[in-house]
């Protein structure tokens, strides 16, 4: 597909960041070129549009959740363009109100999610959005906590996975991620 070449050819490798072995892949120049912006956001409403809803019982997307914090970039539009709610999950401490939680693993230890409690309804069908998946860690618990208030994860969509962690499979839904790389 035309698009995910473009998109694929905006990622910048950054080797050695944040530590030493690691190259990091950039997301930052897409959102710079407003072609490749539209292109992004076009892809992902298209395949939610032709695919996602066929997972839903009802044919509707309630929901979309962003993880903090690339998740932010892409959610809100993503959520206007199909008439969905925009909801984020942030780190602990970050949102006002009543929030539950859950925790995931990372490189250096753990770390805590939160969302609002009120955020998401029972029965609700949810899609959740984010950048990259590598461990799948922050992706699992974003799902733990759309379940815990009774919503329906009903994919899970990246711009970038990792396949060499094999994440996905951690996953209680369904991946699509449009960049997939073993490096």
């Amino acid at each position: 597909m035309a698009d995910v070449d473009l998109i694929k050819s905006r990622l910048t490798a950054h080797p050695d960041f944040p530590k030493k072995g690691i190259v990091f892949l950039d997301i930052f120049p897409i959102l710079r070129d407003p072609q490749v912006f539209e292109a992004l956001i076009s892809h992902v409403v298209h395949h939610i549009t032709s695919h996602s809803v066929g997972l839903a019982s009802n044919n509707k997307i309630d929901v979309i959740v962003g993880l903090d914090a690339r998740g932010f970039l892409l959610g809100p539009i993503v959520a206007l363009r199909l008439g969905a709610a925009f909801v984020p999950v942030r780190k602990k401490g970050k949102l006002p109100g009543q929030c539950i939680q859950a925790s995931y693993e990372k490189e250096y230890g753990t770390d805590v999610f939160e969302m609002q409690a009120d955020a998401i309804q029972s029965g609700q069908n949810v899609v959740v959005i984010d950048d990259l998946i590598a461990t799948g860690g922050s992706a699992k618990a974003a799902g733990e906590l759309v379940k815990n208030l009774g919503g329906n994860v009903l994919e899970y969509i990246f711009i970038i996975e990792l396949l060499f962690l094999k994440a996905s499979s951690k996953l209680d839904a369904p991946v699509y991620s449009i960049v997939q790389t073993d490096d």
